[in-house]
């Protein structure tokens, strides 16, 4: 293997290392594999383009177009053409959106963070990105020392966001990624020092005495950055300083996990480990869900909470949004003891919940719009008891038919769809449900299409919920809880009926005595559709999982019946909310109705085409500019090479001989036959003359007859054009040049010629050009800039000389007469 070769495989190795500093940023670490292919591919993609005879800088531009392309394969392949093998414009665009959502995930989690796509995206691009740095650094420009700085950035920022998740053992491999490179570039200047560096051969080291000493010092070094921090001070102040995350009274973002991503990723791999236990002595207890918190926006990537604003817990909750009266629910009251398995979680309760006790309300926000507890701070959830108390509505099937139309603000939010959905569900949800008239009868018969025996579940399926995978979902008619509850929503919406995706547990197994447990087997998402009157309602699409509520039955009568009439919730205790597709309204302004006014076309509000995002503009222009830099050699080549042989063979007006050839056109030619010999592997050699040139050209390209001679005509009118007297040239040498471009094409090969072409060496000269340029305009600058300050500071220096200091003359006669 030869030494760039090492370098290479060194440079992917450290950085490989060093990216394992960034596994305890997420739950999970399936993502590193991905980061460790990218990482793989851009090495390849600069040992490659390293072996082309195209400039250095081309090697950086070529991995970083490699690395947009994997990251286009690896996250947006669902909008690519061709089977997914091809990304196109729609890729790009769901790219731009996966990593705006990314960048909301940075600011709305904590560490470690759920492994949404966005996440990903970031660490897998920031890894290839450091890649591409090490790699351009050590191995193309062998500065690997100066490789240790992107190293030393990836593990910082890994390090610092880890916080008391980091290990010192992080540090280790990276320092011995970096070591590694160090010692492989070490081992290659060593071995081009030559035998007097060696030592001798008696002391038995050889030629490795100096290799052994840079790993000595190179492991001591190492021991102690990991053994001095222990016996240092410890020091909790930092350049930022970051406060706690318990909010305050007007709001704020909260870090927590998100339960979406939570639940998929428990369900295709359950350990049938309890999370928690309650007791609850009410009749419906064993039917009775216990929900952390819903998602309010589906944005075609996935379903998410409208906002990130919250309030703190005092230890009640707003009234349940749309509930007409509390007559029409009976008390439930449940507690709650979670077991050490569950660490991170929004809080588990029945709902809606009325009324929570908890040992510290500080500890955990209020999201109001969803009724949902998030915690304040890490691990607020682990072995905590509470008692939450909820109602448990039970309207009739009849009532649900005659509900009122729900509100404009739950219409305005509840509603909301992208533009981009994939046709076959709402040609699906309008089939399903063509024969039904009411909300109602449409959520049933969506519930009772999906629970039939068209459809399996199956925790092995894909696990987002974005509009592809729903797609896949309605093709395949294979999935679970989230796939069931994602798409029912949906329908629900394009239907009519406002809807959202809750998540949570199913009802517990019970243990005797009102006791019931719950596992991590018990994962659940389900939707939920709003009716006027009996505010948001249960619905069970998942087939062979969970409960089905009474009033989802038709023919059935609930335990409870109403003893009033619904009547229309209390404007004071609603939320005012405006469609929550416009990130700028968070959810503290939508219950004020200080949202301003709602989007003429709510399904497509901050979607816009991606010919005119931002982001995609930015990366195409970058695309566009490194394709001009490439090019603009070729493109100045040939331009160069017609104006240098556009007037070599005219006719003369009116008679037949040509047009005799001026000294420039002349020169011109034999520039060009130089610079082609150059293009196609032959330097210039300004030592020789034009003919002995011409001779060493005709050698080393091993011209035939006809191209030797038509470089020998071109040569031989050069000589006399530069030493004669008078010298006029009558033939054309345009031909003798191509004649002799064309043997010289012929003997480089395809290679050669496709060099030539693409990256011509002689196009060196127009970075000369470039260079000259600039140094003549700053000369120019500099000169002028010298001749303004002159003519400023001019007269004040004439003044001060004509008016010298007092006795000033004085001083100089006196002097004089001395000296006389």
């Amino acid at each position: 293997m030869t030494t760039r070769a090492k370098l290479t495989v060194y440079s992917a190795l450290a950085t490989a290392l060093a990216a394992l500093c960034l596994t305890p940023l997420l739950t999970t670490k399936g993502w590193i594999t991905h980061a460790f292919l990218v990482v793989a591919v851009v090495a390849a993609v600069g040992a490659g383009l390293r072996r082309t005879p195209f400039y250095r800088w081309t090697v950086p531009a070529g991995q970083l177009l490699a690395l947009f392309l994997l990251l286009l394969i690896g996250f947006a392949s669902s909008a690519s053409v061709f089977g997914g093998l091809v990304p196109g414009p729609e890729s790009v665009r769901l790219l731009g959106r996966i990593l705006s959502q990314g960048l909301h995930d940075v600011r709305d989690y904590a560490i470690p963070a759920p492994p949404s796509p966005g996440l990903r995206l970031i660490l897998v691009g920031s890894v290839g990105l450091i890649a591409v740095v090490v790699d351009t650094v050590a191995v193309t420009y062998r500065r690997s020392a100066l490789a240790g700085l992107p190293l030393l950035a990836l593990y910082s920022i890994g390090n610092g966001l880890a916080g008391d998740d980091g290990n010192w053992l992080w540090f280790a491999t990276a320092a011995a990624g970096y070591l590694v490179l160090l010692f492989a570039e070490g081992q290659d200047r060593v071995s081009r020092w030559g035998r007097i560096f060696r030592g001798s051969e008696r002391d038995g080291e050889g030629s490795g005495t100096l290799g052994r000493s840079g790993q000595q010092v190179g492991v001591l070094a190492l021991a102690l950055a990991l053994l001095l921090p222990v016996f240092l001070p410890r020091w909790d102040s930092g350049l930022v300083h970051t406060g706690t995350g318990t909010g305050n009274s007007t709001g704020g973002a909260v870090s927590s996990l998100d339960p979406l991503i939570t639940l998929t990723g428990a369900i295709p791999k359950p350990r049938n480990v309890e999370l928690f236990s309650y007791k609850a002595d009410s009749p419906a207890a064993d039917s009775t869900y216990l929900r952390t918190g819903s998602l309010d926006v589906f944005d075609g990537v996935g379903w998410k909470r409208g906002s990130a604003a919250t309030v703190p817990f005092t230890g009640t909750f707003p009234a349940p949004e749309g509930l007409g009266s509390i007559d029409l629910a009976e008390q439930l009251k449940a507690e709650v003891r979670i077991g050490p398995q569950l660490d991170d979680a929004w809080l588990p309760m029945p709902y809606p919940p009325v009324g929570v006790t908890l040992r510290d309300n500080s500890a955990w926000q209020l999201d109001p719009v969803t009724s949902s507890l998030l915690p304040a701070r890490e691990k607020a959830i682990k072995g905590l008891n509470y008692t939450v108390n909820a109602l448990d509505v039970r309207p009739t099937a009849t009532v649900l038919r005659t509900a009122p139309t729900p509100p404009e603000r739950i219409r305005d939010q509840y509603l909301v769809v992208p533009r981009d959905l994939p046709p076959v569900v709402r040609d699906t949800a309008l089939r399903v449900t063509g024969k039904a008239k009411t909300g109602y009868d449409k959520a049933v018969a969506l519930r009772d299409w999906f629970t039939g025996p068209e459809f399996a579940y199956d925790a092995t399926t894909r696990t987002d919920s974005g509009s592809d995978a729903m797609k896949d979902f309605l093709e395949r008619r294979r999935g679970f809880c989230v796939h069931f509850a994602s798409t029912m929503a949906v329908m629900a919406r394009i239907l009519g009926v406002p809807a959202r995706v809750a998540l949570g547990f199913t009802p517990g197994n019970t243990k005797g005595n009102n006791v019931y447990s719950v596992t991590d087997a018990m994962y659940h998402a389900w939707p939920e559709l709003y009716f006027e009157g009996y505010g948001w309602l249960r619905f069970e699409p998942t087939p062979t999982r969970g409960v089905q509520p009474d009033y989802s039955d038709p023919v059935s009568s609930p335990a409870t019946q109403p003893t009033t009439q619904p009547t229309v919730e209390p404007q004071a205790s609603a939320p005012v909310q405006l469609p929550s597709a416009n990130p700028d309204c968070d959810a503290k302004l939508r219950r004020t109705g200080d949202c301003g006014e709602r989007p003429e076309n709510a399904g497509a509000a901050g979607e816009e085409s991606w010919l005119l995002s931002g982001k995609v503009l930015t990366g195409l222009a970058a695309v566009g500019l490194v394709l001009l830099l490439l090019l603009t050699p070729m493109v100045w080549r040939a331009r160069l090479r017609r104006r240098r042989l556009g007037g070599g063979g005219r006719r003369r007006p009116g008679g037949p001989g040509p047009v005799p050839l001026t000294d420039a056109q002349v020169l011109a030619a034999w520039d060009e036959l130089i610079d082609s010999a150059w293009d196609l592997g032959i330097p210039p050699d300004d030592s020789r003359t034009p003919r002995a040139a011409a001779r060493r050209i005709a050698e080393a390209a091993e011209l035939d007859e006809g191209a030797a001679a038509a470089a020998g005509r071109v040569a031989l009118a050069t000589e006399r054009v530069l030493y004669a007297r008078s010298a006029e040239v009558g033939d054309p040498l345009a031909a003798d040049v191509r004649t002799a471009r064309d043997g010289l094409r012929a003997h480089a090969g395809r290679r050669g010629r496709i060099r030539a072409l693409l990256l011509p060496a002689s196009s060196a000269q127009l970075r000369w050009r470039i260079s000259e340029a600039l140094l003549t305009a700053r000369l120019a600058v500099g000169g002028r800039l010298a001749r303004v300050v002159g003519a400023v500071t001019g007269p004040v220096r004439r003044l001060t000389a004509r008016r010298p200091g007092r006795g000033g003359r004085g001083g100089r006669g006196g002097a004089g007469g001395t000296g006389s």
